[in-house]
């Protein structure tokens, strides 16, 4: 059992979750970064295996994990750049994307990095709001608001786009 530090047991539970967890961080974060995080929530979820409870799934549990390094990863990234941003001229702005042949990394990429995380879990993996919330560390009616919100400015980028 991987609670007792069974390897095998480990192995066998990092093979059946790996591509969900690297999908859900990668659809977050992006792909090379969430190859990063899913393999620092592994090396995490082995060395604190202890603290499992069982209290939901295992992947919910790794998930959460890999959820906070990207948090972490994020406050960082926005302490590095607000330094920069004090030595530095230019305005920090990016030119909108185009309508026209958007695709869904890049409509997702108009999402607040939470909105991304619920809608992914919720319509891209088929987890409930319960079980979103659970991972996210959120309240139940947050995880639905941002599903919700997210799904609106989806619809909107997408009719835009389509206008244009």
């Amino acid at each position: 059992m991987a609670a007792a530090g069974d390897r095998r047991a480990f192995h066998t539970l990092v093979l059946r979750h790996e591509a969900r967890l690297r999908a859900f961080l990668g659809r977050v974060a992006g792909t090379a970064e969430g190859d990063e995080l899913a393999q620092e929530a592994f090396l995490r979820a082995w060395q604190r295996i202890g603290d499992f409870r069982g209290e939901g799934g295992w992947f919910g549990w790794v998930a959460g994990i890999g959820w906070r390094l990207f948090l972490d990863a994020r406050r960082t990234e926005r302490r590095r750049a607000a330094l920069a941003a004090r030595d530095d001229d230019g305005d920090g702005t990016t030119p909108p994307a185009s309508g026209a042949g958007m695709d869904v990394a890049r409509l997702f990429g108009h999402l607040s990095e939470q909105e991304r995380a619920a809608m992914t879990l919720c319509l891209g993996h088929g987890h409930s709001h319960g079980e979103a919330a659970a991972i996210l560390g959120l309240p139940l009616g947050t995880v639905k608001s941002l599903v919700l919100r997210g799904r609106e400015k989806l619809q909107r980028l997408i009719a835009a786009g389509e206008q244009a």
